[in-house]
């Protein structure tokens, strides 16, 4: 569990690990130079299993993973951020799925739990894909952190579990090298709990997404077995459209039109028309 200021709902985030019914756990809580109270919530839970670590510096996100990792001992990993939280079955039934040796990676359906909206609906109502599902991932992307669950030794040891470079990105990243190789399992009933409230990070770091998954995508061009793919090229599409989309939202329409071109006609493209043909009353409202 990796903390930069997060006290709001810390609480409930810790106690969904205490009550699970796998009770084989170590929670590893790295501190990411937070200036709130989530050192003084950590510190009251007198169970051994939970590890406190402050970093000595702050660092870009997956790099902070990483420093929590290396305190690890465990065989598997699982992830929870301080505003999420998991289902008590969570961990006892996504490791009954680690019986079949050429797993490497466990995933589930998840709840998203909207602060503003006060309701909960379920992420995915179509079956997620399991299996050899490198290029359904690409096309789709479905795996919410809170449910992902790895074999640690599912990469070398040389290398790095999320790539330093990335804030946003790396879980997608780390799931996508995973994929290239080894086969993922999946519960398709939900395990965990996304919350949406006003300072999630994936909405406060939106321009930074894109501009990561840019770099992703530019770097992996060069990856013959990857690029090759009618997947990543779709990837490549959908990637435009969320430049449109990013460039429309921030009053650029000229920029948006032009990304229509390099879109081909897709679903995508369809919808970027559609956006460009509302007023812009109606563009902020989607924004908001």
């Amino acid at each position: 569990m990796n903390c930069h200021d997060g006290d709001a709902f810390l609480e409930e985030a810790l106690n969904s690990v205490i009550a699970q019914t796998w009770t084989n756990w170590e929670l590893i809580f790295w501190d990411n130079q937070s200036k709130d109270d989530s050192a003084l919530i950590v510190k009251k839970y007198t169970d051994p299993r939970i590890k406190y670590f402050r970093s000595s510096k702050h660092t870009m996100l997956c790099e902070a993973r990483n420093h929590a990792i290396d305190r690890a001992f465990g065989e598997f990993l699982a992830f929870l951020d301080v505003d999420d939280w998991w289902l008590p079955q969570k961990l006892e039934k996504q490791i009954v799925l680690f019986s079949d040796p050429e797993v490497a990676l466990v995933y589930g359906n998840y709840w998203i739990r909207s602060e503003q909206k006060n309701r909960s609906w379920i992420a995915h109502k179509t079956r997620l894909p399991e299996g050899r599902i490198l290029e359904a991932l690409l096309e789709d992307y479905k795996i919410g952190l809170p449910t992902l669950m790895l074999r640690r030794a599912c990469l070398p040891s040389s290398e790095l579990l999320f790539d330093p470079r990335y804030h946003v990105i790396g879980d997608f990243d780390l799931v996508v090298r995973i994929a290239a190789d080894r086969k993922i399992a999946c519960l398709q009933a939900p395990v965990a709990v996304y919350r949406v409230h006003t300072h999630n990070g994936s909405k406060l770091f939106k321009n930074l997404y894109l501009a990561e998954l840019e770099s992703w995508y530019r770097e992996k061009k060069g990856d013959q077995g990857l690029s090759l793919l009618p997947s990543f090229r779709k990837f490549g599409a959908h990637l435009e459209y969320l430049r449109s989309i990013n460039y429309l939202f921030e009053g650029h329409r000229r920029k948006a039109l032009c990304s229509l071109g390099k879109m081909g006609v897709r679903g995508p493209w369809l919808r970027l028309i559609v956006l460009l043909s509302l007023p812009k009353v109606l563009l902020r409202r989607l924004k908001s």
